[in-house]
């Protein structure tokens, strides 16, 4: 029986609703992150680091909420806190105490906030940052960085995907875009030519959460130089924010970015998101008088929206101690430690597993000549974005569920502070497993 078969049979359950779901959805799915060939397993339930699916197959679960699970699948902390805030509002439509409550945790952990506006999401965070670094500098252009991800709008997809046509976004768009390479010189050299750059914006670990990492000079370096030409600094820290440090991935480096946009951990595996920074630019949204040039408007429905506040507040407490991200941090170090070891013992060409604390990766394309434990160099961008080779992903992706693991596309994850180390080395004999049978049907 080959591996697609098993999967098949394993997972029917899933195959049944993933053909229900073609029919509704574009594609068959509602992120495209969770778009898999032959089909994406539907999830039932989950607990702790555990979910389990449809057809009861319990998994190692390392997507945590795409990253906002920093204390896992319902842990009593988040579950009370929504508990006790659904029966008094979900929605309030209004200024409530729980907002002042939340934005003061995230500006005593965000040292670059100064002032804060929630959002709905990730996205919006820096869809308002760009609109805002327009408005204060009265500048049109944008610089972005190959490979980084920002959010699916129009102003910052194009660049995030070397394989992207960019179909739907407008000409004007493109041209207030630049997208350089993470080249400190050609940074400087750009700014120095241009004066119409209103800001610079990165995630503060490298393209996708770090996937394809900075080096450690990078983000000093791009500070001084924004500083330099009067450029503003944007931090997507979406991903990295209370996760890497309380502080987020800027505070580490002791690097005050201009405006940071935060989203995942921030609302506690709610919807919700913020930006948060100076106060002259946030400022910039008040209901004051700005002069002829006017104020800036920012709606949104459901802006500190009191259950996602609430949940917000209790993960935001636990982040403070510095506890979660250090245990989740140890876990995801040994996680890669351990991976590496088994990519040496079977003498694997081409895979590698790399991380930064609680975010790790797996690269896996034995085309190239990365060593286990390296990070990969010399790659085309678009194969560092995919991981490696996309048929021997698409393989082991499937023997992973098969050995009750779930690694985003196959091949990144995020450790949460309750996965145990009993759950790493399972995950470790599950990897070991998998590659077999991906060996075998390679054979």
């Amino acid at each position: 029986m080959s591996l697609e078969q098993r999967y098949r049979q394993q997972f029917a359950g899933s195959a049944i609703l993933a053909e229900r779901a073609r029919q509704r959805f574009p594609g068959g799915a509602t992120h495209d992150g969770r778009y898999a060939d032959p089909f994406p397993l539907f999830m039932e339930r989950a607990s702790g680091p555990y979910k389990w699916d449809v057809d009861d197959n319990r998994m190692i679960d390392y997507w945590c909420g795409h990253g906002a699970l920093l204390l896992g699948h319902g842990h009593p902390l988040i579950v009370e806190a929504i508990e006790q805030q659904a029966p008094v509002s979900t929605h309030l439509g209004a200024s409530h105490r729980l907002e002042l409550e939340w934005a003061d945790l995230i500006a005593e952990l965000i040292p670059a906030a100064e002032r804060v506006r929630f959002t709905a999401s990730g996205s919006e965070a820096t869809t308002l940052a760009l609109r805002l670094a327009r408005a204060a500098t009265g500048k049109t252009t944008l610089v972005r960085f190959a490979g980084h991800f920002h959010g699916w709008h129009d102003a910052l997809a194009p660049g995030a995907d070397p394989d992207d046509p960019n179909r739907g976004v407008l000409p004007e768009t493109l041209a207030n875009l630049i997208i350089l390479p993470t080249d400190l010189d050609q940074v400087e050299a750009t700014l120095a030519t241009r004066n119409d750059v209103a800001a610079v914006i990165l995630e503060p670990t490298g393209a996708s959460y770090g996937s394809i990492p900075l080096p450690t000079d990078f983000l000093p370096g791009l500070r001084a130089i924004t500083q330099r030409y009067g450029v503003l600094l944007i931090a997507d820290e979406v991903v990295t924010g209370f996760r890497v440090t309380p502080g987020g991935a800027c505070a580490r480096a002791g690097v005050m970015p201009d405006l940071v946009c935060l989203a995942k951990i921030v609302a506690g595996g709610l919807p919700g998101g913020a930006l948060v920074g100076r106060a002259d630019i946030l400022d910039l949204l008040a209901h004051d008088e700005h002069g002829p040039r006017g104020r800036i408007r920012q709606q949104g429905t459901f802006n500190a929206n009191p259950l996602s506040a609430a949940a917000g507040i209790a993960m935001l407490r636990a982040v403070a101690t510095g506890e979660p991200g250090t245990i989740a941090a140890q876990r995801g170090t040994m996680l890669v430690r351990m991976l590496n070891d088994v990519f040496t013992a079977r003498r694997l060409r081409g895979w590698t597993a790399f991380g930064d604390g609680s975010i790790f990766h797996i690269f896996a394309d034995p085309a190239t000549d990365v060593e286990p434990g390296e990070i990969p160099q010399n790659v085309p961008l678009a194969t560092l974005k995919r991981g490696g080779d996309p048929q021997l992903l698409r393989r082991l992706r499937m023997a992973l569920h098969l050995n009750g693991v779930d690694l985003m596309r196959g091949r990144s994850g995020f450790v949460s502070a309750v996965h145990s180390e009993a759950d790493i080395h399972a995950t470790v004999a599950a990897v070991d497993a998998a590659i077999e049978m991906v060996l075998r049907e390679e054979a």
